[in-house]
């Protein structure tokens, strides 16, 4: 069983001679374990992303430590994968060897990489577009096709950081389903940034909401929509029970309590 480990995680970033640091997270404690979908939600500015990068290990913790199935994160590895909200897709290469861009960096052959692209291309429904330059699909498209490039690599833990921000409502509810259908399947780990209540609420299996800076987790749910989702249930329904309505306005009280005890400055 996989599991990964935020033991006690500081974060201070520098202002130059004589300026106290800016304190970005404190003491933060958080444990994932395999086939969890934990989401953060917070005010802006909480520290969600930074957290975030902690874990791909594009930062590195002032005090305290992170580890993934027992070990240290040290820096970037294959064993996390990030989705960005930009989809960071590579605009000269079509859309299975974007998919296939990191195989290929392992020196898996040209064979094996595209077998495994397709197979996760089939996944997300984009089998028909697999030599298509990635600049020709929709939004929407763009970004399944980053999801297939992470699953690909098969990591541990997905890392995904706002990626359905930047889509329409219609395509961002597809989207929703078509996430946790996937991480049903494969029973990875997923850490899941938005500042959407209703998509926080709906996707995942647990939320932490974080205060305002320095970034703590404050409050922790579990949650249960989305097993209704996957049990059967139509999405609009369970967005709609009186029990998800009521989730969703007591984390928005906390939220907006929040940012009113900070003063809402949160740049």
């Amino acid at each position: 069983m996989g599991s990964l480990h935020v033991d006690q995680v500081t974060v201070e970033f520098p202002l130059g001679p004589n300026t106290p640091p800016v304190k970005a997270l404190s003491n933060v404690q958080l444990e994932i374990q395999q086939g969890e979908f934990v989401v953060a939600l917070g005010a802006s500015g909480c520290g969600k992303s930074t957290l975030l990068n902690l874990l791909a290990g594009f930062l590195s913790p002032s005090t305290g430590q992170i580890k993934l199935n027992g070990n240290i994160v040290a820096g970037p590895g294959a064993d996390r994968a990030v989705v960005f909200q930009k989809h960071a897709l590579l605009p000269w290469l079509n859309v299975i060897d974007n998919v296939a861009f990191g195989l290929k960096l392992r020196g898996i052959g040209k064979s094996e990489r595209h077998e495994i692209a397709r197979k996760h291309l089939k996944q997300l429904g984009l089998e028909a577009f697999e030599t298509h330059p990635v600049y020709q699909l929709s939004g929407g498209m763009q970004q399944r096709v980053g999801i297939a490039r992470a699953l690909a690599s098969d990591p541990e833990i997905l890392l995904m950081d706002e990626p359905l921000g930047a889509l329409d409502a219609l395509t961002r509810e597809k989207a929703q389903e078509l996430i946790i259908r996937i991480w049903k399947e494969s029973s990875k780990m997923v850490f899941f940034i938005t500042h959407s209540v209703e998509e926080a609420l709906f996707m995942g299996t647990r939320l932490i909401v974080m205060s305002p800076r320095p970034g703590r987790i404050t409050h922790t749910f579990d949650l249960d929509f989305s097993k209704k989702f996957l049990a059967g249930a139509d999405a609009r329904a369970v967005k709609a029970s009186p029990e998800f309505i009521g989730m969703r306005e007591q984390v928005l009280k906390i939220i907006f309590g929040d940012e009113e005890a900070s003063g809402g400055d949160h740049v």
